[in-house]
């Protein structure tokens, strides 16, 4: 019989469910868990954190919500364990999780992988001049964390090693259920399609829920969200798998559910760049295999290039923002003029006690949707919440700002109240520089038992051209006869997502013949005109032939995106729900035939087209 191999993902981020790593270990009948904590932002936390008290800079939760209460039953189920919980401090995690263990009474066996922190060389990183890979500015002067995303090889020796527990710092996320694969299956270096596939298998899986039906484009299809199924892929020998769920779980698994997070966080999927392999996305597969069974096949990779990506974050200033609601007649507009002149308020007298002006300003009319900018139709809202958020260099400036939010109540608008939280305390502006580094400048090693263990990594090849675009989906749109508009929420789904300031939005076509209708509506003109008041940079599309979809990337998108940006949707969540609003036009004829138009029966259409 062909070897299967179970790995299920219990945490998408610092904050999940302890629910989830619970669910799967006690339902899941896996044997492997990987828990995901780390996000860009998250290592200048884990620094500042480290810096205050040397015992912190990981994920606490992984110790004290996951390992310990599940301690018996992940030893005497076998289940190992894969997780960048380590974050910048991997021995005082792995410290603190012996003390848990030996609590439970159980003998697990901990690896930890090294390498990725490379703060210790920022002095040689500025001496080579080294820039920021989409904008090309030079390094700051002062880093706050520089992290190395490593690859999945590491893991898989310390597994090897016979380590049930691999705790890494800054790695891929795929790379934590690749590394077991190449374990399980012993795939080389060299083994480029089986490594895309394994990689393919570790991005569905590492956001958790978001596969299994969380914040699916048809959410009425889901039911149980309070009781979601985490996902489990079922892995095979040649790279395919079947992404599924425990059994009596909320959510759903079907193609779309799966299709919409492989979009996810992607750019071109032809050439989706990790440590290990440069996978091609671009003509996967997907096909229901049972109920909540989805099958998954038809990645594809080539040789990894000879550089990692690293993250560094640093300081940049300070930010504070505050909320509240204004209702009434014209609650849009007076939310508007209320923000404008807090702001006015703020900067005279920053101004009066020798601060410069505010660095960046936002007011944002949340129900007035602020976020449609032209496309708004809640001019007429009579509840709004008006938030206001800004950036100074100075602390003491913005708590000039911080004390004259509150005479908003007296001196301003009628129908003001609910201020958020008391006088907001400014909060420190990290933000994201990402540049390359060799990989033969990172050296990578585990530690298990006391042994430090080199690991070498495959060198990699140095990318000279630029990988073909895939095949693109065909221009015909058969349209005979007359067209109806309708929204593109009609015949596509849709998920956003964010990499730094760079927003990408998946479009993923009903059925396969909708999409060349969407090929020729939904272009990068067209995308950057209707986010024009949000997008500062260029606007790029790419065909997905395997999935009928595209992706778009969205170039200076996110104000500086993550904490950097006072947006309140600094991350892009929204943006696809934004752009299934838009109207496209469909052919009449689709009216009459069986092509499911999503919350759109012909009666609806047919009386939309009337009014």
């Amino acid at each position: 019989m062909a070897k299967t191999v179970r790995i299920g993902c219990g945490a998408g981020f610092w904050g999940d469910t302890p629910e989830g790593p619970a669910q799967l270990v006690r339902s899941g009948d896996i044997d492997y868990l990987v828990l995901d904590y780390l996000a860009e932002i998250t290592m200048s936390i884990l620094a500042r954190m480290k810096a205050r008290r040397p015992e912190f800079g990981y994920a606490t939760d992984f110790v004290s919500m996951v390992a310990a209460p599940l301690a018996q039953e992940i030893a005497n189920k076998g289940i190992r364990i894969v997780t960048n919980a380590g974050g910048v401090n991997l021995e005082a995690c792995r410290d603190a999780l012996s003390a848990a263990f030996e609590k439970a009474g159980v003998d697990l066996k901990i690896a930890i992988v090294r390498g990725d922190d490379l703060s210790g060389q920022s002095d040689r990183f500025h001496a080579s001049g080294a820039r920021e890979m989409f904008s090309g500015a030079p390094l700051p002067a002062e880093l706050a964390s520089v992290n190395a995303y490593l690859g999945a090889f590491p893991i898989a020796k310390a597994l090897a090693e016979g380590a049930d527990i691999v705790l890494t710092g800054r790695a891929t996320d795929s790379a934590l259920a690749l590394g077991p694969l190449i374990h399980e299956f012993g795939w080389g270096a060299a083994d480029y399609d089986r490594l895309a596939a394994g990689s393919l298998a570790g991005h569905v899986l590492e956001c958790g829920t978001q596969a299994t039906g969380g914040i699916f484009t048809d959410w009425r299809d889901v039911e149980g969200w309070d009781r979601m199924g985490f996902p489990i892929a079922e892995c095979h020998e040649d790279g395919s798998f079947d992404l599924t769920k425990p059994e009596g779980t909320g959510g759903l698994v079907s193609p779309m559910t799966v299709a919409e997070q492989i979009v996810y966080e992607i750019g071109d999927p032809a050439a989706y760049v990790l440590p290990d392999v440069i996978c091609d996305f671009s003509e996967v597969r997907l096909s229901q295999a049972g109920r909540d069974r989805v099958r998954v096949k038809g990645a594809h990779g080539r040789a990894p290039t000879s550089s990692y990506k690293v993250s560094a974050t640093y300081a940049d200033g300070y930010r504070a923002g505050v909320t509240m609601m204004i209702a009434g007649n014209e609650a849009v507009a007076k939310a508007e003029a209320v923000g404008a002149a807090i702001l006015s308020r703020a900067s005279r007298l920053m101004k009066a006690e020798g601060h410069a002006d505010f660095s960046e300003t936002s007011v944002e009319v949340l129900g007035g949707e602020s976020t449609y900018g032209a496309h708004s139709t809640a001019h007429d809202a009579r509840e709004v919440i008006l938030k206001i958020a800004v950036r100074h260099d100075e602390k003491a400036a913005l708590k000039i700002f911080a004390r004259e939010i509150y005479p908003a109540a007296t001196a301003m608008a009628q129908g003001l109240t609910g201020f958020a939280g008391g006088r907001p305390d400014p909060q420190p502006v990290i933000r994201l520089f990402s540049f390359l580094v060799d990989k033969a400048d990172v050296p990578v090693e585990i530690e298990i038992d006391g042994r430090r263990i080199s690991v070498p990594i495959a060198a990699g090849e140095q990318e000279t051209q630029p990988a073909a675009p895939a095949a693109g989906l065909a221009d015909e749109v058969r349209q005979a006869g007359s067209t109806v508009e309708v929204p593109l929420l009609a015949i596509a789904h849709g998920r956003s997502g964010d990499k730094g300031d760079i927003a990408n939005i998946g479009i993923l076509a009903r059925r396969p013949e909708f999409a060349p209708v969407i090929r020729n509506a939904v272009t990068e003109d067209t995308v950057r005109d209707y986010f024009s008041h949000i997008v500062k940079g260029k606007v790029e599309r790419f065909d997905w032939p395997g999935l009928n979809g595209f992706n778009f990337l969205l170039h200076g998108g996110l104000g500086g995106g993550g904490i950097a940006s006072l947006r309140h949707d600094p991350q892009g969540k929204t943006y696809a729900q934004m752009l299934l609003d838009l109207p496209v036009d469909i052919p009449v004829a689709w009216l009459d035939n069986d092509a499911p138009l999503a919350n759109w029966s012909t009666d609806e259409i047919r009386q939309e087209v009337i009014a």
